[in-house]
């Protein structure tokens, strides 16, 4: 156990915390060549669609919606976390935000961008971590805390460029920024933070918010391609989020059914 100089104490050791860390940057390097071309594929169907193609939604779909299953099994064995007392992560307002904007990204395509606006959500709140860390107003943070945020931060990075590629492949313009409506609530709870603890648990509610999002998606995409790199990319979420737990002292029970109450709504999405 690791205690800082802000009085919080590492639960698991350095070198378990860099082990945990090590095994998710493993399994996130196997991921990126299917996820990949899961993207890829979702492009193409997506052109196919706009020039109004038919679509095979037979035998593949079938062993894509079993793909997606798997996922869900392997996401409720990474899951556990309950409450986080971090803001609010989706929005369940119903279509108001949707219904306000300018209705750039629509359907499959809305989900997608969607998704880019959390992963660079994440990407955003780790790097404000690690500044807020660098200027001493964390206290002492652990190096293997610091890979941690690096490693999971490069991730969040690769899945939203995978994200991006379908957004620009489909003539749409890239996300890069955080267009969502809780985004004022997530920027001023992180700078609120004096301690890797309360870090932690605001970085666990936008991991869950990932997981869950991306689980939803598996079951409600349209799209064979969606539906993949969604599957894909979820695991890796939610080892995230186990980790997390690890560092909060919080043991990462499995539940035998992830729930996706935190699942984040189109309707957070303001573009």
């Amino acid at each position: 156990m690791t205690t800082t100089r802000s009085g919080w104490n590492l639960p698991i050791g350095e070198g378990e915390l860099a082990g945990l860390t090590r095994e998710m940057h493993e399994a996130h390097q196997e991921t990126l060549p299917a996820m990949r071309t899961a993207a890829r594929d979702l492009t193409e169907e997506i052109r196919a669609r706009q020039a109004g193609e038919p679509r095979d939604a037979g035998r593949r779909r079938f062993v894509l919606g079993a793909g997606g299953a798997a996922a869900a099994l392997l996401l409720a064995a990474c899951s556990g976390s309950k409450s986080t007392g971090a803001p609010p992560a989706s929005d369940s307002t119903g279509g108001s935000t949707a219904a306000s904007a300018s209705g750039r990204y629509t359907g499959d395509l809305r989900v997608v961008a969607l998704a880019t606006a959390l992963e660079n959500q994440a990407v955003g709140a780790y790097q404000m971590a690690l500044d807020a860390a660098k200027a001493g107003k964390l206290g002492t943070v652990p190096p293997a805390v610091a890979n941690f945020i690096t490693t999971a931060m490069g991730q969040h990075a690769d899945h939203a460029e995978a994200w991006n590629a379908v957004l620009t492949g489909a003539g749409k313009p890239a996300i890069t920024g955080v267009p969502l409506s809780n985004q004022p609530a997530t920027l001023q709870a992180l700078g609120a933070a004096t301690d890797v603890a309360t870090v932690a648990r605001l970085a666990l509610s936008l991991e869950d918010q990932a997981a869950q999002t991306y689980l939803f998606a598996t079951y409600n995409v349209t799209s064979p391609g969606g539906v993949a790199t969604a599957a894909t990319i979820a695991p890796v979420e939610a080892m995230h989020a186990a980790v997390l737990n690890y560092v909060l002292g919080q043991y990462p029970v499995p539940d035998d059914f992830l729930p996706v109450d935190k699942a984040a709504a189109p309707a957070l999405l303001t573009v």
